[in-house]
């Protein structure tokens, strides 16, 4: 059996975070201010270019500048509100220190410019006082130049006559305006008519002065708290790549109204990411409103629809207005108000379309500039509403998902010391899920190593409750026969071809095509591009507490069994259970892990009824030497006997079995004798390794393959690796019209091949020396692989193989003509080759993406080589310096070479464990690359590329993986 060394390269990296946003000015404005931008401001009578401006760090250093005229209000107003500020952790600047003379001098300016928020106390004389009017130019130049907030108290003023410079208070400027230049005068006059637009507090509007002094520090705390950009998402892990995957969606420099549809399965971060875009938007906008989880919000009971859309909008309008007593009286509300304001909206965890009806029907509701941002686990609410700009959330990396769970579960994003095992099989265990890594990460935080070790058996098959909870809302709200569909492909068909599991349940589901795409909308379930169903870890074991929870004390009673304790128990007693059971999920592997000296040598005796029977998996059942009696299994369309390395013989009831599809008796090498088959059902037959047996090809089949497969007339892969006595295949074979794959890697006494397919695999063929000419009508070949057959010297010509998109002539070491049998080929490996040309015609291959060649002295003459090879590999050891050619191989991705690892890798590990880099730099730049090696050793425990075993590594760094096959000892990559 093949041989996997599992080989990870960890470099701890840092990436600088795109902001979605140019700088946000932070402005408190009212919004019925209609003065249209003027020029800015002459300076004051100091220029603020003499005055030392703050750093970053220390720009802000008070809460609230307050400019106003002491003989007015410092008694009074000034000094209750000042006690106010006091007692809601308001810091004001204070200016008993600072002496009074002509002009503002650079301490006042630096504190004016220094304050979060600046209120400017109109009262009677304020205009009297040279000093005043030039704290309000300068308060109003950081308005504009800073984006400072400035808030207005008139006292016992009119605004009127502020703006107008009329009544008492214009008398008042008037006089102060004697003798002073023009260009002075207008810039005070120009700051006064400013002020005046600003919404302000009026102190004729109040009853008492109490009152309006408590509303204004209320608005000033809250003011505050929001002034500060939030950081309780800094140093989320993943998330400047889910922000910059957003950008394009967003799009947020055009005018147009967008909805932006953000959809992944429950606690895959879709809420994280919506909170994180908002909290770096909504100050953009004129109105911005973030609606929690609406499907918990939905739990209230409305007499209909219409009630209910109008309760949702009412619940829209009061949030986004912050207007606690909103009354909305029909549904149009929404649009007539909104229709040119330029909105934020969040929705998050929309599971009804009535909800989007409601709220956000289109995205004619809106004004220009609008993002209206949905989250939710149903594609299906996106299609209906017309959201064509979707984002998938995906699962992050392993090395993502290692550091959200370090996060939670260590105070920082690696594990510590001792514990680097055990936080890897935990963050396997939570799926890589979000959610799932932050419960589990809480949940070990400040655990002993011990308990740790204690916790993992448990959690290997239970689901822990705060995960659960959130993941079978989206089961609850499946009807039954969908709900019953997602049980049976969680407990049983994870990871089958789609197609048989809709042949398999069409009987039982109506419509079950439909039905699985209702799960796959709902991220309940997913397909891969392979064609097979997957279901996420977590998911998978919410199905099966669900099963499990249909008769907690007897298993008997349930749809599936997957308990091996309990399977046991079912198969040893009276009967097989009641007729509950329609699955049994029963996993050798798991049994091997808890008990390896398993001696289990047959199932059961007697006759048991089968006949709902389907699929029977018995690989790797080492000690089984008979199956039972399958008379009643006539239903049974799946056998595997993978690795029965004892079984020596089948029941005869095998060959009556008209509904077999698929037989796997690889490495079944005591199997003596196959039953009589008609095989007219079979569609994959794997005897690979069987007809290595001396006793099992010269006494049974006489070095050929049983009658049987020429008669399989559905047969579609045939595997026949390593059969290493085979010397012919039949002229039957040729009757095999729905025959695409053929596997005869190993076959090395194989002379004869005479067969029409999609995949040819005649590895280690060694006795192959040259392809018959038929080869060349095998159009719809696609893969030809012909990998070890070192006798090979001869490729036809003139042929074109259309379809032919791979083509493996590794370690064909007497080929020296390059091959001309197709140009339509995406993947060429030629390493260990004797080829040394290249023909022109290469350049003009319109698919070639891969390209694997051996170093040769006169490469460099084939400059049209030098563009197309992507991996060289360069075993001469004399040579001891790369020649600078090797420099104009543009497309070169990997080079192989045999020796040591050089110096200048001054990071190193040994054995295979991570190795993991910290980076020093400060600040670390945006952007890195490095460079990165691996050199095998060879341990002498088994040879590397011999012809029964093979090594296999595996190297991943960051979301890119390499698969080095075969990993040739002593020899250096470099990535």
């Amino acid at each position: 059996m093949d041989s996997s060394l599992f080989l990870t390269s960890t470099v701890a990296s840092a990436i600088g975070l795109l902001t979605l946003l140019r700088k946000l000015r932070f402005h408190q404005e009212d919004n019925r201010e209609e003065d249209s931008p003027s020029p800015s401001s002459p300076s004051s009578s100091l220029s603020p270019s003499t005055v030392p401006q703050p750093s970053s760090s220390d720009i802000w250093m008070h809460d609230v500048f307050p400019s106003f005229r002491g003989a007015d209000v410092r008694r009074t107003f000034l000094s209750h509100i000042q006690m106010e500020f006091e007692r809601k952790g308001i810091t004001p600047f204070v200016d008993n220190e600072i002496r009074r003379g002509e002009s503002i001098g650079p301490e006042l300016i630096k504190a004016i410019r220094g304050s979060k928020i600046a209120i400017i106390l109109l009262s009677r004389n304020y205009a009297s006082s040279k000093w005043c009017l030039d704290e309000l130019v300068e308060i109003m130049k950081c308005r504009e130049e800073l984006g400072q907030t400035v808030m207005a108290v008139f006292y016992e003023v009119d605004p009127s006559d502020v703006k107008k410079l009329a009544g008492d208070f214009g008398r008042v400027f008037r006089k102060t305006c004697a003798g002073k230049t023009k260009e002075c005068i207008e810039r005070w006059r120009q700051a006064f008519a400013k002020v005046a637009t600003i919404a302000g507090y009026h102190s004729s509007n109040w009853d008492t002065e109490a009152a309006m002094i408590k509303r204004i520090a209320t608005d000033v705390s809250n003011m505050l708290n929001n002034f500060t950009p939030s950081n309780d998402f800094d140093g989320l892990v993943g998330m400047g790549a889910h922000l910059k995957k957003m950008e394009p969606f967003l799009c947020i420099d055009s005018d147009e109204v967008r909805m932006i549809g953000i959809w992944g399965p429950p606690g895959i971060g879709k809420t994280t990411i919506a909170r994180v875009v908002y909290n770096q938007l909504s100050n953009s906008f004129q109105l911005s409103v973030f609606m929690d989880d609406l499907k918990a919000n939905y739990s209230r009971l409305c007499s209909d629809d219409y009630s209910l859309k109008l309760q949702l909008q009412q619940q829209f309008m009061s949030q986004i207005t912050n207007q606690k007593d909103m009354v909305v009286s029909h549904l149009g509300v929404a649009s007539n108000r909104l229709k040119d304001k330029k909105v934020l909206v969040v929705l998050d965890g929309v599971d009804r379309s009535l909800q989007l009806d409601a709220i956000a029907k289109g995205t004619c509701w809106f004004g220009p500039g609008s993002r209206i941002i949905i989250t939710t686990q149903d594609q299906r609410l996106f299609r209906a509403h017309g959201v064509n700009h979707i984002y998938k959330v995906d699962f992050p990396t392993n090395d993502e998902a290692l550091q959200i769970f370090c996060t939670y579960s260590f105070g920082q994003k690696s594990p510590k010391d001792g514990f680097e095992e055990l936080a890897r099989k935990v963050t396997r265990l939570s799926g890589e899920l979000p959610l799932g890594l932050r419960v589990m990460g809480s949940y070990f935080r400040g655990m002993s190593k011990q308990e740790w070790t204690n916790s993992l058996p448990r959690l290997t098959t239970s689901l822990n409750a705060d995960i659960g909870s959130i993941l079978k809302f989206s089961y609850d709200a499946l009807d039954d026969e969908d709900k019953d569909l997602f049980l049976h492909i969680a407990c049983f068909f994870n990871s089958e071809k789609i197609h048989k599991v809709e042949d398999y349940l069409a009987n039982k589901f109506l419509e079950v095509r439909q039905r699985h795409n209702v799960l796959v909308e709902k991220s309940l379930i997913s397909i891969n591009r392979w064609g097979y169903i997957t279901v996420h870890s977590l998911l998978g074991k919410l199905g099966r507490e669900i099963v499990c929870k249909e008769s907690i004390h007897e298993p008997g009673q349930r749809q599936f069994l997957y308990d091996e304790r309990e399977i046991r128990e079912v198969l040893t007693g009276d009967s097989t259970g009641s007729k509950s059971v329609i699955g049994i999920m029963f996993r050798y592997g798991r049994i091997k892990e808890q008990n390896r000296i398993n001696k289990l040598e047959k199932l059961w005796e007697g006759i048991k009824s089968l006949r709902s029977l389907k699929w029977m998996d018995l690989s790797d059942y080492v000690n089984l030497k008979e199956l039972p009696d399958l008379s009643t299994a006539t239903n049974l369309e799946k056998l595997n006997l993978n690795d029965c390395s004892s079984l020596v013989k089948l029941p005869p009831a095998i060959g009556y079995t008209n509904n077999l599809e698929n037989l796997n008796l690889r490495d079944c090498s005591s199997l003596i004798k196959l039953p009589s088959m008609s095989g007219n059902s079979l569609e994959k037959l794997d005897i690979r390794w069987m007809l290595k047996s001396c006793g099992f090809s010269l006494f049974y089949w006489e070095s050929q393959l049983p009658f049987f497969v020429g008669n399989a007339t559905n047969l579609e892969m045939l595997v026949l690796s390593n059969c290493s006595n085979l010397v012919k295949l039949p002229l039957s074979l040729g009757n095999l019209q729905k025959l695409q794959i053929l596997i005869l890697q190993g076959c090395s006494k194989l002379e004869i091949l005479h067969t029409n397919i999609k995949e040819l695999n005649l590895s280690n063929c060694i006795n192959l020396v040259e392809l018959p000419l038929f080869i060349g009508k095998l159009q719809k070949l696609k893969e030809l692989r012909l990998k070890g057959c070192s006798k090979l010297e001869v490729l036809p010509t003139n042929i074109n193989l259309e379809s032919l998109q791979l083509l493996d002539l590794s370690d064909c070491s007497m080929l020296k003509s390059f091959p001309d049998i197709s140009t339509n080929i995406g993947y060429l490996y030629l390493i260990g080759t004797a080829i040394e040309q290249v023909p022109p015609s290469i350049r003009s291959w319109p698919r070639l993406d891969y390209l694997q060649m051996s170093y040769f002295e006169n490469l460099k003459d084939f400059t049209h080589a030098l563009e197309r090879i992507t991996c060289m590999c360069l075993t001469d050891t004399e040579i001891q310096e790369l020649p600078p050619w090797v420099k104009k191989m543009s497309s070169l991705n990997r080079f192989v070479l045999k020796g040591q690892v050089p110096e200048y890798f001054t990071h190193r590990a040994t054995g295979g464990g991570p190795l993991t880099i910290k980076l020093n730099e400060k600040p670390l730049p945006k952007s890195m690359t490095f460079k990165a090696c691996i050199l095998l050793l060879s341990k002498g425990d088994h040879d590397a590329c011999s012809e029964d075993k093979s090594t296999v590594v595996f190297v991943v760094y960051k979301n890119c993986s390499e698969i080095l096959y075969p990993a040739l000892a002593e020899h250096l990559y470099t990535f």
